[in-house]
């Protein structure tokens, strides 16, 4: 649902330092709910799954910022040029399939609780053979003939 700066800068083939100098130069086109800056723990987060350089080896020296679906459609009006034009469009149609995949009739989330209806139901049935087996099964003598070596 949101993009980090340095990967939009990438698919708009400029430096995040030009990326995120073109947005601050338009920051009344981006309300909180298009753009917000990680939080220092957020960042650190992010760096230990991403596997960013240390503090003081180069890499980042800022949070990063965060765009949403609307902050990337505002991103055409910052950015403008062909290629900007161009990534903007698939960026948008992107998070529409997304929307679209998240909404559609059966969700993954109610698939799995089906799922885990039907299992319920088998283990319920296989336990209760089981049972049924252990029932009927004779005990044997506590004094018996063992097999097998001593």
């Amino acid at each position: 649902k949101v993009m980090l700066d340095s990967d939009l800068s990438i698919l708009y083939g400029i430096e995040t330092k030009k990326f995120n100098q073109a947005v601050k130069r338009n920051l009344k086109r981006f309300p909180k709910d298009f753009m917000f800056q990680l939080t220092k723990n957020e960042y650190e987060s992010l760096r230990l799954q991403i596997v960013t350089s240390k503090n003081g080896r180069g890499g980042r020296r800022y949070m990063p910022y965060m765009f949403t679906e609307q902050g990337i459609a505002m991103l055409s009006s910052v950015l403008n040029s062909e290629k900007a034009i161009q990534v903007n469009i698939s960026i948008i149609r992107t998070f529409v399939k997304i929307r679209h995949l998240l909404t559609s009739n059966e969700t993954l989330a109610d698939k799995l609780i089906n799922l885990e209806k039907g299992t319920n139901k088998l283990f319920k049935i296989i336990f209760e053979r089981l049972d049924g087996l252990e029932e009927s099964t004779p005990t044997l003598p506590v004094k018996r003939k063992k097999i097998g070596l001593k």
